[in-house]
């Protein structure tokens, strides 16, 4: 077959790919990760059944291709805000709230507990406590953050601290989880 030719299938695919997980995230949005079907994905993403089974076996493999989608998406936002930011200092700052706020608006539930068991997230949790360690690291030699206790150690508690967020509903208490968990990274006076 001509390049052209599979450029144009390869673009297809990925754009009927995208619509499914689209659909996916608007359905997820309106009724709840658990009460999806592979009926309301195909006629949300414009396909027949038998073309989305073609994309994929069961709404539990679409749901997985959505998670990673979104944990891609939300380590891109990460990487973003800590570029903005500039300085290593407020960079950490960003990067920690953003990371707070990503734990607040996370879906709960048992298939959401599913989904956070993938391989997936075992890279992207790598991937997001080398970056927080790479920031702290940043701050123990400005002197902004306490050098007792390694970068790498301190992005866990961080994480961990964060994640708390997940059961917040108001702006304020996620803004005073954060303020903790800066306070307890502070070099001791």
């Amino acid at each position: 077959m001509p390049k052209l030719w599979n450029a144009t299938i390869d673009a297809h695919r990925s754009a009927v790919r995208e619509a499914v997980l689209d659909a996916t995230a608007g359905l997820v949005a309106a009724h709840g990760l658990a009460s999806v079907t592979m009926s309301q994905i195909a006629e949300g993403s414009g396909i027949g059944r038998a073309t989305l089974y073609k994309y994929f076996p069961d709404v539990e493999s679409i749901l997985q291709a959505w998670h990673e989608r979104q944990v891609g998406a939300h380590l891109h936002q990460l990487q973003a805000v800590r570029e903005q930011a500039g300085d290593p200092g407020r960079a950490l700052v960003t990067v920690l709230e953003t990371y707070a706020h990503i734990c607040q608006a996370r879906h709960g539930g048992d298939v959401a507990a599913m989904l956070h068991q993938g391989p997936h997230m075992a890279h992207a949790h790598q991937h997001l406590r080398a970056l927080v360690a790479q920031l702290l690291a940043e701050g123990v030699r400005t002197g902004d953050v306490r050098d007792d206790v390694p970068p790498a150690e301190l992005a866990g508690f961080c994480l961990n601290a964060l994640r708390a967020a997940s059961g917040l509903t108001s702006k304020a208490a996620l803004g005073r989880l954060v303020a903790v968990t800066l306070a307890g990274l502070r070099p001791a006076a």
